[in-house]
């Protein structure tokens, strides 16, 4: 792996993730999205727990504090961004979620150029909500606030990789992250436990979206720019967009695509203003 471009590890985490969701979306009328968001997180933490070994023993409040935080931002994007998926489609879902990280970019700034990525991205929005009815509010909602869990999980992932080592923080995040939503899993779940397909379909979920993903983009970031890495990501949407075209046959309109390449530009945009302004200070 090691004589892999990094640029092309972290494109290949980036649909390794989508390809993913895709196929979860594509067992919804099998299974709650929120019983499936579970799983994903349930069978990642298992295999984490496989990988690392998690020191417990004499960590301070604040270490606890801040790895159940970070758990609950996890599991609560998964959770929302599912069942988002379930209202609207995949790529209009996951251009919404990109307005947390892209705000958390520019926040406390008063620079002009980044209220500019701003608005522009709002703009994007305004063009999804110009569409036809069918684009559910509720969806649109869930989708926004897959976007602030995803913010809140970005803002602690610092903090916790100070205080816990390796994937430590990961591992006992999705656990904590996991034993929240259990409860609400289980009561919608139905026959869903039963059904093999369903378990064989959220372990690939869970090494495509989450174990995979987070190998790749460890390794790449030991030698590729932060900058460069925020940069890529911010293909994300494109990439569910096209995956859930391949894997579900769910294409978008026109305006859709506009509004998600205003998105995209404005969180490139937010990421390069941010990097000249922390090299210039």
């Amino acid at each position: 792996m090691s004589r892999i471009n990094p640029v092309v590890l972290v494109l290949i985490a980036i649909a390794s993730v989508q390809f993913g969701a895709a196929l979860a979306k594509g067992i919804f009328t099998q299974a709650t999205p929120l019983t499936l968001a579970f799983l994903r997180v349930a069978i990642a933490t298992l295999i984490f727990l496989l990988i690392a070994r998690p020191r417990l023993a004499g960590r301070t409040a604040r270490d606890w504090l801040d790895v159940c935080a970070y758990g609950a931002c996890l599991t609560g994007m998964n959770a929302a961004i599912y069942l988002s998926f379930a209202r609207i489609p995949i790529g209009v879902a996951v251009t919404l979620e990109f307005i947390g990280p892209l705000l958390l970019a520019v926040v406390g700034s008063r620079r002009l150029v980044d209220l500019a990525w701003v608005a522009l991205a709002g703009a994007g929005v305004v063009l999804l909500g110009a569409l036809p009815s069918d684009i559910d509010p509720i969806g649109v909602g869930l989708a926004l606030l897959a976007g602030a869990l995803w913010a809140g999980y970005i803002a602690l992932a610092g903090p916790v990789g100070r205080r816990w080592e390796g994937i430590s923080g990961l591992t006992i995040g999705s656990a904590f992250g996991a034993l929240l939503l259990a409860g609400p899993a289980v009561a919608v779940a139905g026959e869903t436990f039963s059904q093999p397909k369903v378990w064989a379909t959220m372990a690939a979920v869970a090494l495509l979206s989450t174990v995979i993903p987070y190998g790749l983009e460890l390794h790449a970031r030991r030698s590729i720019k932060a900058s460069t890495f925020s940069i890529l990501m911010s293909l994300e949407p494109a990439a569910a967009a096209i995956f859930a075209w391949i894997v579900l046959s769910e294409w978008l309109g026109v305006a859709e695509w506009a509004a998600m390449a205003c998105v995209i530009v404005a969180s490139i945009g937010a990421i390069r203003s941010s990097r000249r302004t922390e090299a210039a200070t």
